[in-house]
């Protein structure tokens, strides 16, 4: 049975902008090895396509990027969307009754899924399909964005921390 986890970069203050601030090497490195053991994600269409930049070389990527893209490329993904008609490559569209098809997706597949993006995130954790929650706390204030929580905090129980580089803090949750 599949385990969904969401986890996001968040700011001091509750938001998970990407442009904001972006992960140090260590962190990047700890994102790679992350989605080698993934068995895939599940995205909103607004991350999804911001994911979609991995799915081609690029010139200027460095050794770490090219492992990354690797990584990410292998992995299946799931994309929750009802405007997009196409997904890319190893992705599977998502358009209609979210609830029974991830459920039916967390009893088939084994490990861990990868949740991206707050709105989503909101919807399957209101159906009570989210595992587990982690927050990769960065020392920044961006004063706005998208939040983290796209409403209300569900109740939520801390069960670990991690320190992954000198400025990066993982807090993990799970619902209460």
């Amino acid at each position: 049975m599949a385990k969904l986890v969401f986890g996001m970069n968040q700011s001091l203050d509750g938001y998970v902008d990407h442009t904001a601030f972006g992960p140090s090497a260590t962190l990047f490195r700890h994102f790679i090895e992350q989605a080698r053991d993934q068995a895939g994600s599940l995205y909103g269409r607004k991350l999804y396509e911001i994911m979609r930049y991995w799915d081609e070389d690029h010139p200027e990527w460095s050794d770490a990027d090219r492992e990354f893209a690797d990584a990410w490329r292998r992995q299946p993904k799931w994309v929750v969307s009802r405007s997009l008609k196409e997904v890319g490559p190893n992705a599977t569209l998502i358009a209609d009754d979210l609830e029974a098809t991830v459920r039916k997706l967390k009893a088939e597949v084994a490990g861990e899924i990868q949740v991206g993006g707050p709105v989503l995130a909101r919807s399957l954790g209101d159906l009570g399909l989210i595992d587990e929650y982690r927050i990769y706390l960065h020392p920044a204030v961006t004063g706005g964005g998208n939040p983290y929580f796209a409403g209300p905090r569900p109740p939520l129980r801390f069960v670990d921390s991690e320190r992954i580089d000198k400025d990066v803090i993982r807090l993990t949750y799970v619902p209460a």
